[in-house]
């Protein structure tokens, strides 16, 4: 007679049932519209191979200078700072759908655009277009959210989202090498397509979150520069943004005069993406049973780590070891940040309040490179002793104002 009892699993193998609860405590209960918008950025970073080479296109396909790469880049930077808030009053002033799906149709179009322009002034005009396009989608994606998502379960979704971001973007960063090396117009199209795509998913798949106002006008960005509370973080963000894009600004300068290769770049970078895609998933719905301001000021100690660590490096294990601890942070830091926002926003202004601190994160990186090289002319350890420094004076200023957040968030 044959035994009806299911066979014994495997030795070594996880016990039934054990995969869906790993995923059920990381990922369960978040509404279907944030699964879409979650899959649409994972398409949207996955096409996103221009912004990193954009340089060498203009340099290479174009045969623009470096002095002039060096403004058209400045411009893109110019034009970022003004996308956030740009889409912020679109997200309030029109809804959500239709500021993200009008910013990612933009941004395709441009980017098309760029692909096929030559000459310096429609070169300017194009790169300027896609800094105010680029991000012009984002504050309406993180309202959604904050709109979507009841308040316990933000840190999570938001998480979830940098998770999402990040493994695009790892991926998009070797496709793009690949493709790059035969020609830059497929990566314009992949670009635009996958901006396309997630446009249109979101308007058909993702019913209106905004809530429903008599006045649409109520409100404007006087009213989010009058909330001390809120500015004052967006200045604790600006300081940690120019940290945080040293990464990009700085670093590989760094390596270089150290005497270490644009591949150890690549390298050391590599493991900011696997760090990232490694540890969420292990934290990232812990966070939420922790202060806001108390994750934060630990992501900028962290981040002050990892900058002293990078004071003492030499050689790419250093380097590596540096963007390690700074990533760590750099997950607390990111996955908490939306969700302070979201609990200081009025619903009806979340969209211009995500704008400012976008704002703030765009200033940051304006202030970067140019900080940046200045002291790394002093020397590498006066460069990253000084990054050291920011981080602690942000993880400072976040505790001070940890008692204003914590009244806004219960109130």
């Amino acid at each position: 007679m044959r035994s009806t009892d299911a066979p014994a699993p495997p030795p070594g193998a996880p016990a039934p049932g054990r995969l869906r609860r790993y995923v059920r405590v990381r990922a369960g209960g978040l509404p279907r519209a944030f699964w879409v918008l979650w899959g649409g950025s994972l398409v949207n970073r996955l096409g996103s191979m221009v912004n990193p080479f954009l340089a060498l296109y203009l340099t290479g396909a174009r045969g623009v200078s470096l002095a002039d790469t060096g403004l058209v880049l400045a411009v893109v930077g110019v034009g970022s700072v003004v996308s956030q808030p740009l889409g912020g009053f679109l997200a309030d002033r029109f809804d959500r759908r239709v500021a993200l799906t009008g910013g990612m149709l933009a941004n395709g179009a441009t980017l098309l655009v760029l692909g096929h322009a030559h000459g310096l002034t429609v070169l300017i005009l194009a790169c300027f277009t896609l800094g105010v396009t680029i991000d012009l989608f984002r504050p309406a994606a993180q309202a959604l959210v904050a709109d979507a998502v009841p308040a316990a379960d933000r840190t999570r979704a938001f998480g979830l989202l940098l998770w999402a971001i990040n493994l695009g973007f790892s991926v998009a960063m070797v496709l793009g090498g690949r493709l790059a090396s035969h020609g830059y117009q497929l990566i314009f199209w992949i670009d635009a397509g996958a901006c396309t795509f997630f446009g249109v998913l979101v308007w058909l798949a993702v019913p209106e979150t905004r809530p429903a106002v008599r006045d649409r006008t109520a409100g404007s960005y006087r009213t989010v520069l009058a909330d001390r509370p809120m500015l004052a973080f967006a200045g604790i963000i600006v300081v940690y943004a120019v940290v945080f894009q040293q990464a990009f600004a700085t670093l590989p300068l760094a390596m270089r005069g150290t005497g270490l290769s644009s591949g150890a770049y690549g390298l050391v970078m590599g493991v900011n993406g696997i760090v990232v895609i490694a540890l969420q998933p292990l934290i990232g719905h812990r966070l939420a049973d922790h202060d806001k301001s108390r994750v934060l000021a630990t992501g900028f100690a962290l981040a002050a780590g990892g900058n002293a660590v990078a004071a003492t490096a030499f050689a790419t294990v250093g380097y590596a070891l540096a963007v390690t601890v700074s990533t760590v942070g750099e997950i607390l830091v990111f996955a908490v940040t939306a969700a302070v926002v979201a609990d200081l926003a009025p619903a009806p202004l979340r969209g211009r309040y995500n704008g400012l601190i976008g704002m703030a994160w765009g200033t940051g990186f304006l202030i970067a490179p140019v900080a940046g090289t200045r002291l790394l002319t002093l020397g590498s350890p006066v460069l990253w002793l000084t990054c050291a420094a920011l981080c602690l004076l942000a993880a400072a200023g976040q505790l001070a104002l940890a008692p204003a957040l914590r009244r806004r968030a219960t109130g």
